[in-house]
């Protein structure tokens, strides 16, 4: 019996994640709310009243993706927060890795760039949610220091959702230039970054990495100043 439901288990998730990789395809070229459900079901080869074993509806896939998408990026940040000393060396690992997650996954970026401000209430709402934990995350590291500089709570708020912002924009600035250069080979570090991208002749990606550096690097020069006001 418990064999018999471990692969009935097994089926059903195997069912899921194809219907999650069938919608991730099919919202390359379109927006969550112009996707049919029956789409998604005939691209995986299922009834479509298979579909609610799984989901309640299409905005239920949505929040899944978006679970999917952001958890990985978000937890990456954190551990890049929490490891590296010194703001130069924070800003390249970071940038570095946005690339390459980006780069990895542009799929599930370019989900949540289109569906951030897209038309289902409830997808936005859980992206909003992932980005408001991330910005909680990125407070919780900056808080011992900028307490000890006389930040109040608020302001270091403020501060942690400037740079959560700067994340997202930072990776749709590489999704857009990647797409020019698909064949640019992935890279764990900031000079294997422009390494990489200089063998593919990938001047787009240098640009949008140079300008992600400059102006994280602005934002940290801001924040020493910051209480000096």
């Amino acid at each position: 019996m418990s064999h018999r439901c471990g692969v009935r288990q097994a089926q059903k998730e195997k069912t899921r994640r194809a219907l999650l990789d069938a919608a991730l395809r099919l919202l390359e070229d379109q927006s969550l709310s112009s996707l049919g459900l029956r789409e998604v079901t005939r691209a995986v080869g299922v009834a479509p009243a298979a579909f609610y074993r799984h989901f309640r509806d299409l905005s239920d896939l949505g929040v899944a993706l978006v679970e999917e998408s952001l958890g990985s990026l978000h937890h990456m940040i954190g551990a890049i927060l929490a490891g590296q000393d010194g703001d130069a060396e924070r800003i390249d690992a970071t940038v570095a890795a946005v690339a390459d997650h980006v780069r990895r996954y542009p799929a599930h970026i370019r989900f949540i760039a289109r569906e951030r401000h897209g038309g289902v209430r409830a997808v936005r709402e859980a992206i909003a949610a992932e980005l408001d934990r991330f910005a909680d995350e990125v407070a919780t590291d900056f808080c011992p220091r900028l307490s000890a500089e006389d930040w109040p709570p608020e302001d270091v708020r403020m501060l942690a959702e400037l740079y959560v912002d700067h994340m997202v924009m930072t990776a749709t600035a590489f999704l857009e230039a990647q797409a020019e250069h698909p064949g640019a080979a992935g890279a764990s570090g900031a000079a294997d970054v422009e390494g990489a991208v200089g063998a593919t002749g990938a001047e787009d990606e240098r640009r949008v990495a140079a300008t992600a550096r400059k102006q994280l690097l602005l934002i940290s020069l801001g924040r020493h100043h910051w209480r000096d006001g």
